[in-house]
């Protein structure tokens, strides 16, 4: 079985490979992309989309299409890292506990624990690190600016160089670095697994439920200038809300889909501990 995996990914690329062959030249200003399409999207773009932003604009409009797969993408590597690594119904791991007043660690085994929430004793990793209350505090004081950047990126994405992607990444990196700094426990007490679940699978449902709306308004989908029979605005603006809202969309994707392959990865699937 694995020499017909490696026989076929073999004629794969092969195929790939003589394909190249009809492809332009690399750079060539000659090709049908550098003569039709990218005149097109710099001179129309903003008169088209109402979004300054070409990038933009030409992800989430132009290449809709595109950009909605490259979403389910990212869907799909945080539903592989559930499948392949989520482990249910694990055994428990030993429980390290650490004192906060003298900073004494026990060990509690088997079934036995001391209470969540306890003012006493701190449930710490059993890869055990020293405490370190600077950069715990530095890192709870700096997140709420990193989120609230995030969001300028994905709601500003029109106007200045940012989008779905860019803002759901700085979102998701601002929940890993309370996981680096605190533990996963500490975010997981926050961003559960079925809320992250629902937020991952809403970005999807929220980007391709803008294309089914633009159908049932009787335009194709993804072809937000149908949004202005049920927006207060003409096709132009409507556009640019429904690159708005599929952007959105991507940044809920990306954002659920970081910290779930986190978790995932760093517990070994048991989401306890790990870094």
């Amino acid at each position: 079985m694995r020499k017909l995996a490696l026989l076929s990914i073999c004629i794969s690329g092969l195929l790939l490979i003589y394909a190249t062959g009809d492809f332009p030249s690399f750079g060539d200003p000659h090709s049908p992309a550098a003569e039709h399409l990218s005149p097109h999207y710099i001179e129309q773009a903003l008169e088209e989309t109402s979004v300054p932003n070409i990038v933009s604009a030409v992800l989430a409009d132009y290449r809709g299409y595109d950009t909605m797969f490259e979403t389910v993408v990212v869907f799909s590597a945080a539903l592989a890292c559930f499948f392949l690594l989520r482990v249910h119904n694990a055994s428990p791991r030993r429980r390290f506990y650490r004192h906060n007043l003298t900073g004494v660690v026990l060990h509690v085994s088997g079934e036995k624990k001391i209470p969540e929430g306890s003012v006493h004793f701190e449930r710490i990793d059993s890869k055990w690190t020293p405490q370190t209350p600077i950069v715990r505090i530095v890192s709870r004081l700096l997140t709420p600016f990193i989120q609230l950047f995030g969001l300028y990126v994905i709601f500003h994405g029109h106007q200045s160089p940012g989008g779905g992607f860019q803002g759901g990444v700085i979102l998701g990196a601002s929940f890993l670095l309370l996981a680096l700094s605190h533990d996963l426990r500490f975010v997981i007490g926050r961003v559960g697994e079925r809320f992250l679940s629902i937020f991952n699978s809403a970005g999807v449902l929220l980007y391709s439920g803008v294309g089914l709306v633009c159908l049932g308004l009787g335009g194709n989908f993804l072809d937000y200038s149908a949004l202005s029979a049920i927006m207060p605005v003409g096709e132009v603006a409507a556009r640019s809300w429904g690159i708005l809202f599929v952007e959105i969309g991507v940044g809920m994707t990306v954002m659920a889909s970081m910290i779930l392959i986190y978790n995932n990865v760093a517990s070994e699937g048991r989401w306890d501990e790990g870094l």
